[in-house]
């Protein structure tokens, strides 16, 4: 999806006293000047990362809500409201909306996971007021016209559908069920075309009463930004829409209003040794092989990565080394890590024709058991931490980027990891510490979710190959 923006311009000597009832800088810096970061009353937290060499601003808010908060009835609510939100407001249409950020040359977005939500938009920095007060006003004012309702169903099942027709992301949707079962982190975000279906207006509604409250809120801004100013324009923005006290309200007025923390908890994945294999006419077969990873508050995710991008993180990791160079049997072939609050997978993905699948999965596991025997060289853990250090600074080279960290760690962490704190834990990982995980994670027997034209012959070679 990508919408647009309007703006306010307004400026009232009042929003200069901004209320905020916590206004810290956090410790790091992740790309510019240190982040910022203020609570302000009812419970709204404000984060902002300076850029000044840049002329533009990416201005996001995030929802801490996704498709794990639904039950089986609302499979699909999260990612239909995400929708809907662009949909009108009691101050603007829908068309409105989506001219506005066009006018200007920027670009808006949303995107739903399976824990959290996102809306924002990018814009020159001139242009920011305009950002602000229109997704503020999304978030904050969505009239959830039941017309829109029935008009944007067919829309998501036509993103189904889209997606249906793709099978390298339905592999990893059948790995999740493979993992988790008929549980929320099993389904998918879309939804099924059946819930879809079955969703009402009012269902809808109500669940974005439940989770759009400022409390589950954080607004991240990266750019050319100047944070007090973000702050004022957010305040008045939620103000009036009555989601937040004013900055004329009365000292202490919403103080009581706390922001709602990181999830917790624990939660045990499916046993291991699960095969899930879905008849499908394509091309090419797309497997996951897999076990439960760490969750992502885990201090091994740090030994874990390392040992993810030496298995399946670039052109010399052993698999793509041993699966497409020396053998020739895929095109695509990597591994990765899943990391939630309490739980994490971690995956081994190759798409290759279904004559190659049994090979390839028996190379794939024979390396997993290898690295778990005998572990990482010296020299494969150093490339890694450096492959992953490079990455990792390379990633945050855009403001997009920075408002998604920062949104991300506040949700999911609650505090923020400037670069040198982050290359550090990288750097930190030894060759005993990779060893150690690849004995905890990957020393059970692996589950396997495979789509294509298998064979009746294809299967049994395949689950003979996992046996």
């Amino acid at each position: 999806m990508t919408r647009t923006p309007r703006t306010t311009t307004a400026r009232h000597s009042a929003e200069r006293r901004a209320v905020a009832r916590t206004h810290a800088p956090a410790t790091a810096a992740v790309g510019g000047e240190p982040v910022r970061r203020t609570v302000l009353p009812g419970g709204l937290r404000v984060l902002t990362e300076r850029v000044p060499t840049v002329r533009s601003v990416t201005f996001g808010i995030w929802a801490r809500v996704g498709s794990r908060d639904e039950t089986p009835a609302l499979n699909g609510a999260t990612h239909y409201l995400e929708h809907l939100l662009f949909k009108g407001t009691e101050r603007r249409s829908a068309l409105d909306i989506s001219a506005a950020v066009d006018a200007v040359g920027g670009e808006m977005n949303a995107f739903t996971a399976k824990e959290f939500t996102c809306y924002y938009a990018r814009v020159l920095d001139s242009d920011l007021p305009l950002a602000i007060d229109v997704v503020c006003d999304m978030l904050t004012g969505s009239v959830i016209d039941p017309s829109e309702v029935e008009s944007e169903r067919g829309v998501i099942l036509e993103e189904i559908a889209m997606t249906e027709d793709d099978p390298g992301d339905c592999v990893h949707d059948l790995f999740a069920a493979t993992m988790f079962g008929d549980s929320p982190l099993g389904r998918p975000v879309l939804g099924t075309v059946d819930t879809v279906n079955a969703l009402t207006r009012d269902r809808i509604a109500r669940f974005y009463r439940r989770h759009y409250d400022p409390t589950h809120l954080v607004v991240t801004a990266a750019g050319n930004v100047d944070h007090d100013t973000v702050v004022r324009e957010v305040h008045a923005a939620f103000a009036r829409a009555g989601a937040l006290p004013g900055p004329d309200a009365a000292p202490g007025t919403g103080d009581a209003a706390e922001p709602v923390g990181p999830r917790g908890g624990t939660r045990a994945v499916r046993a291991s040794g699960r095969v899930d294999v879905v008849d499908r006419r394509t091309e090419q077969a797309h497997v996951v092989l897999g076990l439960p990873g760490l969750s992502r508050n885990d201090e091994r995710r740090w030994a874990l990565g390392v040992l993810s991008t030496a298995l399946g993180g670039g052109m010399s990791s052993r698999l793509f080394q041993e699966i497409r160079e020396k053998r020739g049997l895929a095109y695509s072939t990597y591994a990765y890590t899943s990391g939630f609050a309490d739980c994490g997978l971690f995956g081994v993905y190759a798409g290759c024709r279904p004559a190659q699948v049994p090979d390839v999965v028996r190379i794939c596991r024979d390396e997993l058991d290898r690295v778990v025997r005998h572990g990482l060289t010296d020299e494969e853990v150093r490339r890694s931490v450096g492959q992953l250090s490079g990455s990792t600074v390379l990633g945050l080279e855009d403001t997009g980027a920075l408002m998604h960290r920062m949104g991300k760690s506040e949700l999911c962490w609650g505090e923020q990891l400037s670069v040198d704190d982050l290359l550090a834990r990288i750097a930190a990982v030894t060759p005993d510490d990779v060893r150690a995980v690849a004995r905890d994670v990957l020393g059970a027997r692996p589950s396997l979710s495979a789509l294509g034209p298998f064979t009746d012959r294809q299967e049994s070679r395949l689950r003979e190959a996992l046996a």
